[in-house]
């Protein structure tokens, strides 16, 4: 092992503390000094014999949400790893992991092995030997996750291990070992699959920490915990986000729209104070000798503001707009009126579509482009068509009180862009937002006209859900 994995070894439980809030802090968790404080005196409290009460000790002095937890179990499981109970090689010991099992230099599965090893994990799963089930994800790695042939070119990936193992096929055979075992009744099968279900993937689980950990020993700790662990859902990108990350992402629809309501109603009661009345305020001081002891405020006229969504929802921006859309209906009581516009290259609202589909987001993208008319002769975007089209339709829709979102990445299949739309809609509204989920440096290669629309209106970057939130709080109008 290099010097680097050598360090690793030799560290105290304050260094391996303090490496893990490092990499918390660089996931995004908001971790001070005197948390950090508290994790130390938790350790000191429960010890390092157990290493579960460490995790939750750890967990209860650190984390600020449930959502926290799988990044944070991902991190603490490599800077306080179980004890491995597969020796990895070494550049000391021999050579580094071939691509077959070890014992197998001509790089081709023993069939035997793997067959062998795949019976002994649908009988851990059927049992539930959790400490069996861990000591057979490190045969797994150890045996099938290998690859490469020298100290620079070796590791290990679990992608490759779980291609090979493919433990999801093992349902039918563990639901026969419980069944026949006289644990579960029959009728409970639907139950059965679901439980069978939720162990297979701890056992997947179970192999990706395991190559996790011994990739770490190789290249370092910290650099694997900031490269190869996940972050939190609302820092994915949703131009590469998949379909469990934006269905983790859906789930935090709810909490993220009530966090932004207690923000927006805060800032309206700020507003509603209004500005001194300079002449009313000196009329008053003169029955102090001009001195103005009491401040009279020119209070602001309650009313609140209306709002428009005019979203892309195609391709690979569909995601992004489906999550805005969402949002913002769960947002719709902060606003006189909300009303959403879809487009691929035709527009079409869809205000009651989000109405009606309020209580099942995850279906949205999908009852849109079945139920709204947004294409006209081909599939694909086109903003100068969809935004001739807005105005000609729904310039209604637009007012002096009303502010304007639009979403989407601004590539227009080399389409003209007809500026002069969106130059007429930021005219006739009290602001126009353009929220881009492209990194800026793409803004203006190849087919965006980015650039050219950020002429017109103020363009921001909301790359992830994070993002969104804080624009989406200081951009909405109070």
């Amino acid at each position: 092992m290099g010097p680097e994995g050598s360090a690793v070894r030799q560290e105290g439980p304050v260094e391996r503390l303090t490496g893990l809030v490092a990499a918390l802090r660089d996931h995004g968790f908001g971790i001070g000094t005197g948390e950090t404080v508290d994790a130390g005196l938790a350790l000191e409290a429960v010890g390092f014999a157990d290493r579960e009460r460490m995790r939750e000790a750890l967990a209860a002095t650190l984390l600020h949400g449930e959502q926290q937890r799988p990044v944070f179990g991902r991190v603490f499981d490599l800077y306080f790893p179980a004890k491995a109970t597969t020796s990895t090689p070494t550049a000391a010991t021999g050579p580094g992991p071939g691509p077959g099992p070890e014992g197998h230099p001509d790089g081709h599965p023993d069939d035997a092995a793997l067959a062998g090893l795949r019976e002994r994990i649908a009988e851990a799963l059927a049992a539930g030997d959790t400490a069996l089930l861990d000591r057979l994800a490190a045969e797994a790695v150890a045996g099938f996750g290998g690859y490469g042939s020298g100290p620079g070119t070796d590791g290990w990936s679990s992608h490759q291990a779980l291609s090979r193992l493919r433990p999801e096929t093992l349902l039918a055979r563990v639901r026969a070992a419980r069944t026949a075992s006289g644990r579960e009744p029959e009728f409970t099968d639907r139950l059965i699959d679901e439980e069978i279900r939720r162990a297979i993937e701890g056992f997947r689980e179970r192999v990706r920490t395991e190559a996790r950990r011994r990739v770490a020993e190789r290249q370092g700790r910290d650099r694997v915990a900031r490269r190869a662990v996940a972050g939190t859902p609302d820092r994915v990108d949703f131009l590469l986000a998949g379909r469990e990350q934006l269905d983790e992402l859906r789930r935090t629809v709810r909490p993220l729209a009530r966090k932004l309501a207690t923000r927006l109603a805060a800032r309206r009661r700020r507003a509603t104070h209004g500005e001194i009345d300079l002449r009313r305020t000196l009329r008053g001081s003169l029955s102090t000798g001009g001195v103005p002891v009491r401040p009279v405020m020119r209070r602001r006229r309650p009313g609140r503001p209306e709002l428009v969504l005019l979203c892309d929802v195609s391709g690979s921006v569909a995601g992004f707009a489906e999550f805005t859309m969402a949002l913002v209906q769960a947002l719709h009581d902060q606003f006189s009126r909300v009303r959403v516009f879809a487009f691929v290259n035709r527009v079409d609202e869809v205000t009651g579509l989000l109405a009606r589909g309020a209580a099942d987001p995850a279906g949205l993208g999908e009852r849109i482009l079945a139920e709204a008319r947004l294409t006209g002769w081909h599939g694909q975007s086109d903003y100068g068509t969809a935004l001739d089209e807005f105005i000609e339709r729904y310039a209604d829709a637009v007012g002096p009180r009303t502010v304007v979102f639009v979403l989407g990445d601004a590539r227009t299949n080399r389409a003209d862009p007809r500026t002069e739309s969106l130059r007429l809609i930021a005219e006739r509204a009290r602001g126009v937002h353009w929220l881009n989920p492209e990194q800026p440096a793409l803004w203006g290669t190849g087919d965006s006209v980015a650039p050219l629309y950020a002429e017109l209106v103020d363009m921001w970057p909301c790359r992830n859900a994070r993002r969104l939130g804080e624009l989406i709080g200081r951009l909405l109008p109070v």
